[in-house]
């Protein structure tokens, strides 16, 4: 994978979320950077799809569970020519067809709507276990959040997708350590290492990647995509919310809030 070039498309889709985002009012800024990287490497790198036909019948099918990160998304769509420039210029104002939580819109190339956190896995699971007894090669991704991760619906889906062997599906999440109002470890978790050790509790053996390293996220998908242990393939990206603005980073007031003037004025970290 060209390390520049992705870090490059990176970097611009993250400018393209404040350039779009913050004077069309859009909040949930904060939850879509930290997953810029996992996409860029995703889009950019492993999935196997065709601009002028969305429809394939053997593309590869991502679902954006974590459906409030889908910022970081719609940008790479208009770069890649699925998606038309206006659309995502008039994001969040009245006509515009994209939502603040993914919407299905097939002629765009979004495969599922996953408003409510835990549906995503679910679903994902349930076409990859249909590609399995179709005999079809495609992959199924699914992006998640490391919050989602709380939802009993995604063990239940997880444990049908150990049991029948699907290394068709792959996850990838975005663990930024970062609820809607506070910090995981403060609600949930006991420790920092409480998630990778429930994956491997139910037969899974996780890749911690940092998540905002392209390049290894993209070579990590790669190996997700070409292994040949029988199971579900987890990559785990150490992200940091808000990345990439120094007002924001880590920080729990912004996962719904705007940025004003003066907390622009700390600059970015890229």
């Amino acid at each position: 994978m060209d390390e520049k070039f992705l870090t490059k498309k990176a970097n611009w889709v993250r400018d393209e979320i404040l350039r779009v985002c913050i004077p069309n009012g859009a909040g949930h800024i904060a939850p879509s950077l930290s997953c810029v990287d996992i996409l860029t490497a995703l889009y950019y790198g492993n999935l196997s799809y065709r601009v002028g036909e969305l429809q394939w019948e053997d593309r590869d099918r991502l679902i954006v569970s974590k459906a409030h990160g889908v910022y970081g998304l719609y940008p790479i769509l208009v770069d890649l020519g699925i998606m038309p420039k206006e659309e995502w210029d008039n994001y969040y104002k009245e006509g515009s067809r994209l939502w603040g939580c993914m919407e299905q819109d097939l002629e765009y190339g979004i495969e599922a709507g996953c408003g409510s956190l835990g549906h995503g896995l679910p679903i994902a699971v349930g076409l990859a276990f249909g590609a399995k007894l179709q005999g079809k090669s495609y992959y199924t991704f699914c992006l998640l959040g490391d919050t989602e991760m709380e939802e009993g619906t995604t063990w239940e889906a997880l444990q049908f997708a150990v049991k029948h062997s699907l290394k068709n599906l792959i996850l990838l999440i975005d663990k930024n350590g970062l609820a809607a109002m506070d910090h995981i470890i403060n609600i949930m978790d006991k420790d920092k290492n409480d998630l990778i050790k429930r994956l491997e509790g139910f037969g899974l053996s996780p890749i911690i990647c940092p998540g905002h390293d392209v390049a290894k996220l993209a070579n990590y998908m790669k190996m997700a995509k070409e292994t040949k242990e029988d199971r579900p393939q987890v990559i785990v990206a150490d992200t940091i919310k808000g990345y990439g603005l120094k007002c924001m980073e880590d920080m729990a007031k912004f996962h719904f809030r705007i940025p004003d003037e003066n907390d622009l004025k700390m600059g970015k970290t890229y």
